[in-house]
């Protein structure tokens, strides 16, 4: 495997664009399996910007090593969102290294999820509280759409005494929009395809 990983479009940790990926390990050849299957070599690679560690493995095509995945694979949005929801959660996942960026773009995300399921008029703080009183969402969630909110309002109405969003808070915002749209429409596709597939034709 080479000295560097070349051809990501993306850290799948921090999601900036183009990263410098070393690689700090690799295996002596292909990996040791029992199960009879073709052997793998692996790697690890280490992102200049965020520090973390990807996984790599590849196989030799007789020039060069192709890659055959990375772990953890790049987020992607769940094709089951809604075309604007699905949208703005992979501009957070992209921009994760821009905390401030990732944050406001992850309180849009949950914004136009609760105008998907029926809450498009008002503040989206008054959505947020009337998709719980109405039982959308539970008070938990309720609770942290709202930290999510005023993560997202921080740095787009540059607040004077505390502007910025640390990484990690940028970092649970996103995770609280996948969450929170995984909840209102993945998982309700899901049922709707388990349902439709498990009914007898007629």
């Amino acid at each position: 495997m080479g000295a560097q990983l070349n051809r990501v479009p993306r850290c799948p940790h921090c999601g900036v664009a183009s990263p410098h990926l070393f690689r700090v390990w690799a295996s002596s050849g292909g990996t040791v399996r029992n199960d009879g299957g073709q052997t793998s070599n692996w790697a690890a690679y280490c992102c200049t910007a965020c520090g973390a560690i990807s996984t790599v493995s590849g196989r030799w095509n007789g020039k060069q090593f192709d890659v055959t995945g990375i772990f953890p694979a790049p987020k992607t949005a769940h094709e089951d969102l809604p075309d604007r929801v699905r949208t703005y959660l992979q501009q957070a996942y992209q921009t994760l290294s821009a905390p401030d960026a990732a944050a406001m773009v992850a309180g849009s995300a949950v914004d136009a999820m609760l105008k998907e399921v029926g809450y498009p008029d008002g503040s989206l703080y008054s959505r947020i509280d009337k998709a719980v009183a109405d039982a959308v969402l539970t008070k938990g969630m309720g609770d942290w759409a709202h930290a999510v909110r005023l993560g997202s309002n921080r740095p787009r109405h540059a607040d004077a005494d505390e502007p910025h969003v640390a990484p990690a808070q940028a970092a649970q915002s996103v995770e609280f929009a996948e969450a929170l749209g995984n909840f209102l429409f993945v998982l309700t596709k899901k049922i709707e395809r388990g349902i439709e597939a498990a009914t007898p034709s007629a």
